[in-house]
């Protein structure tokens, strides 16, 4: 029987739920297409719902458990959990402006433990102040309505609210210095971005690190990316890679391993968290310089 972390969100509810699924019906010997004719579908609907891409009907979770010998109270038990798992999380709210893709990954985060990312081009997202989060924002979507981009800044600065609420992930971001003097919405909101940054790297569960232009060459030069790391013990990491219209969520061990020794040499290789601050500060008296 699987067990959940206090405050595990719908997203990771999905999975664990599907996971558990997929572990009983393959211990009956039962094949995704049996799994689907027994509840009225088939064996692509069967292998959605193993993997927690879609909620989940209280039927279809009756009917499997049924097939799968499943005794009484840990029946109850997951149809219970399957209710849980979709009830909408706090972002659905901003669901007009929230690409689905994007939704799975926002449901990730709000339940990891640790958020290990890499980015080259902009200040990471749970870092970023409304103003610089509003050019980035601005820059990517070209015609656009006012409306539209000031919802898009509001849930970018919702989900920086897991930084500061009780048992929160801790956040290990390594940034590349192009990201740092590249001038996004002019000097003030440099400057104020430059400060925010200063501020989040003495917070304890924050290790902000810079990679120099100095360091020439690095682990990851193929691009951005995010690894997160969950409390429950039969979620898997999982990386993450955003496209231009789509992302990518890697969970296959040997993915997961590759990404994860990147970030460690990664890591190395850039300048120590405890130069973070000064770097930074340099920085910013550069761009208060008229």
């Amino acid at each position: 029987m699987i067990s959940t972390q206090h405050g595990s969100g719908p997203t990771v509810l999905r999975i664990l739920l599907g996971s558990q699924l997929r572990k009983l019906r393959e211990a009956r010997g039962i094949t995704r297409e049996e799994a689907g004719y027994a509840i009225r579908g088939s064996g692509s609907k069967i292998s959605r719902m193993e993997l927690g891409r879609v909620s989940f009907k209280e039927r279809d979770i009756v009917d499997l458990l049924k097939m799968y010998g499943v005794d009484e109270g840990e029946a109850q038990a997951l149809i219970s959990l399957a209710r849980e798992a979709n009830s909408p999380g706090w972002w659905h709210k901003y669901g007009d402006v929230l690409p689905e893709w994007f939704q799975v990954y926002v449901g990730l985060e709000e339940s990891a433990s640790l958020i290990r990312a890499y980015e080259v081009q902009f200040v990471p997202g749970l870092l970023q102040t409304a103003d610089y989060a509003r050019a980035v924002i601005q820059h990517g979507s070209s015609g656009v309505p006012d409306e539209v981009i000031e919802r898009r800044v509001g849930l970018r600065m919702a989900r920086q609210q897991l930084l500061t609420k009780a048992g929160g992930p801790r956040l290990w971001a390594v940034v590349d210095e192009a990201a740092l003097r590249r001038p996004i919405g002019g000097p003030e909101v440099m400057r104020n971005q430059l400060r925010r940054l200063i501020k989040a790297a003495a917070e304890p569960n924050v290790t902000l690190q810079i990679v120099a232009f100095a360091s020439g060459g690095h682990a990851a030069e193929a691009g951005a990316f995010t690894i997160m790391r969950f409390p429950d013990d039969d979620l898997p990491d999982v990386v993450y890679l955003e496209h231009l219209t789509s992302a990518l969520y890697l969970e296959k061990r040997e993915d997961v391993d590759a990404y994860t020794g990147a970030m460690e040499r990664l890591c190395v290789e850039s300048e120590s968290p405890e130069r973070t601050v000064d770097i930074l500060s340099g920085m910013l008296e550069e761009v208060t310089e008229p």
